[in-house]
């Protein structure tokens, strides 16, 4: 990062806690009981750290996927309702795949889910989910090329012999965000021994996410009041052993300069498979 946008960084500082899961040994579990139930019973043990959060906007230029882990675009949609299934699929589906070609010179983007987020609990209805609010990271060494199988079973033996990644795309989709933002990691200080896998049960069907232990080196940002024409791009899993990132923990914590009347956080995160 240039001296300059550094030092401006530093100028926009907000303290935050983040949740970190402890290795005590015991398996991490997050489960579903029940299809459609957004609640969750988590088993395992987590310590809230306090940490520095840069304002990364002063420095937005300086970011990049394969050195950091992420990168902050504005990219305006044409999506009218992001509550709306058909328009997001027909719609905004669409431009996420230009945008990540544009972002990864890959050959190929095959958007596979999207999860919308809500942080009044009383608006989370049908399939909206809260923040998620663990230090973590979605996928791991197992559970990224058994996603690819879940999803394009034709073809994944093929896809499997190049390399492939995870990303995601989070946003705002309807005011800027002031509560509940998301945080971003810089991948160059997260240390593989930082992981530790957690199951994440569900009816049918049992992934792999990892969990992240607290390590006094890890940087953080975030992006203050993200627009509805705003996005973060992240990588979550690299097939490839050799990249410099192939994960990017990540979580959602509490902003203190909030204002008293901000509205509620309501984002989408868009997940695809990224061929080259």
């Amino acid at each position: 990062m240039p001296k300059s946008a550094q030092s401006k960084s530093d100028d926009q500082l907000v303290t935050a806690q983040l949740s970190y899961a402890i290795d005590t040994g015991e398996v991490l579990i997050n489960q579903i009981t029940k299809i459609g139930d957004t609640s969750r019973k988590i088993t395992g043990e987590y310590c809230a750290y306090d940490v520095t959060m840069h304002d990364g906007r002063v420095a937005c230029d300086a970011f990049s996927i394969e050195t950091h882990g992420f990168i902050f675009v504005n990219h305006p949609s044409a999506v009218t309702d992001f509550y709306d299934d058909t328009e997001v699929t027909n719609v905004y589906y669409p431009e996420a795949e230009r945008l990540l070609l544009a972002m990864t010179g890959s050959a190929r983007v095959h958007i596979f889910d999207h999860t919308r987020r809500h942080s009044h609990e009383p608006s989370r209805t049908g399939n909206v989910r809260e923040p998620a609010t663990s230090v973590h990271n979605d996928y791991t060494e197992w559970s990224g090329p058994r996603r690819l199988r879940d999803i394009l079973p034709d073809e994944a033996e093929g896809l499997l012999q190049r390399r492939f990644a995870i990303i995601q795309i989070w946003r705002a989709i309807n005011l800027p965000i002031e509560v509940m933002p998301l945080a971003m990691c810089d991948a160059r200080t997260l240390d593989p021994a930082d992981l530790l896998i957690s199951e994440r049960r569900s009816p049918g069907r049992i992934g792999q996410t990892y969990q992240v232990k607290y390590n006094p080196s890890h940087k953080w940002y975030w992006f203050s009041k993200m627009t509805r024409n705003e996005a973060l791009i992240f990588k979550v899993y690299d097939s490839n052993k050799n990249s410099p990132v192939r994960w990017t923990a990540h979580s959602a914590f509490e902003n203190k300069t909030a204002r008293d009347d901000a509205p509620p956080r309501e984002s989408m995160e868009i997940r695809a498979f990224v061929f080259w």
